[in-house]
C-alpha cells in the first residue's frame, strides 16, 4: 500500500518526488522550531508509516532525546534555548549514540565538517528533497540496526503492543479507541516523564486543537478510566501545572 506514494519536494512545494519506503517503521524525533517546516516533516514521515514526534526547541528536544528510544534524531542545527550542536554534544557526553541528522541553511564545508566533528552522523543542507532526507535516515537507522526495535511497552502490570494494537494490564484486555491508543502509546514511550500538553497537542492531535481546548483532558479521564478503574495502582497521574506521566510507583 505504501509502495507507490508520493512525497513533495521541501525546496519546490507541488514537486511530485517518489520515495521508497522501510517495512519496519522507525522512530523518528524531529528538532526543528520552524512550525511549517516541522509540522511537514512529521506528516511525510507518519504518511509512509514510521512514528515521529517533534520538539519546538533544543531543551526539550534533549529531554525527549535523552530516554533512547528513538532510532533516528533529525535536528536543525539553528534552535532556540539549546542549538542543535549543543543538543547532540550532551547526547555525546552522555553516551546516548541515538544516529543523528543535522538540517542547516549553513550549507559551507566548514560548517558541514563542524556538524559531523560535533557528533553528527550526517548533514543535510536545506533546502532538500524529503525523498533525500528519508533515504539518509533509512541509512542512519540500517547502520543502527543490531539493536532490535521495542514494538511491546510495558509499565507495570500495563502493556502495549504496538504492532497488533492490544493492550492489557493485570492479563486483562482493555479496549481503546484509535486517539486513546495514541495518547496511551506516547505516554508510555516516555514513561516517568513528565508530557505536556503542548507535546500532547504536537504529537497525538497533529495541532488539530487549539491549545486552550479541553480535548486532552476529556481523552485523558476517558483513558484514565480505562487503564486505572479497579486496580489498585493507579498508573496515569497528573502532575499539577505541568501535564500528565505514566509511571509505577506513587511521587
Amino acid at each position: 500500500m505504501l509502495d507507490d506514494i508520493v512525497s513533495q519536494d521541501v525546496s519546490k512545494p507541488g514537486l511530485p518526488v517518489a520515495i521508497s519506503v522501510r517495512r519496519s517503521p522507525m522512530r523518528l524525533l524531529v528538532i526543528e522550531d520552524d512550525r511549517d517546516a516541522a509540522e511537514y516533516l512529521v506528516k511525510a514521515f507518519r504518511e509512509v508509516g514510521h512514528i515521529a514526534d517533534r520538539a519546538t526547541d533544543g531543551e526539550e528536544g534533549l529531554a525527549l532525546a535523552l530516554d533512547g528510544q528513538y532510532d533516528v534524531l533529525v535536528i536543525d542545527r539553528m534552535l532556540p534555548k539549546l542549538d542543535g550542536l549543543s543538543v547532540i554534544g550532551t547526547l555525546r557526553e552522555k553516551s546516548v549514540e541515538t544516529p543523528v541528522l543535522i538540517l542547516s541553511a549553513l550549507g559551507q564545508v566548514d560548517d558541514r565538517v563542524k556538524g559531523l566533528r560535533s557528533g553528527g552522523d550526517d548533514y543535510l543542507a536545506k533546502p532538500y528533497s524529503f525523498s533525500e532526507l528519508l533515504a539518509r535516515v533509512e541509512v542512519l537507522a540500517r547502520r543502527r540496526g543490531s539493536r532490535s526495535e521495542e514494538t511491546v511497552y510495558r509499565v507495570a502490570d500495563l502493556e502495549l503492543n504496538r504492532l497488533s494494537h492490544q493492550v492489557s494490564r493485570g492479563g486483562q484486555e482493555l479496549q481503546l479507541q484509535p486517539r486513546e491508543f495514541r495518547l496511551l502509546e506516547y505516554l508510555m514511550r516516555h514513561a516517568g516523564q513528565v508530557v505536556t500538553r503542548t507535546m500532547l497537542l504536537e504529537n497525538v492531535w497533529d495541532y488539530h486543537f487549539d491549545p486552550q481546548t479541553n480535548v486532552i483532558d476529556v481523552h485523558m479521564s476517558r483513558l484514565r478510566s480505562k487503564i486505572d478503574k479497579g486496580f489498585a495502582q493507579p498508573l496515569l497521574h497528573t502532575v499539577r501545572g505541568a501535564g500528565y506521566m505514566i509511571r509505577e510507583d506513587a511521587r
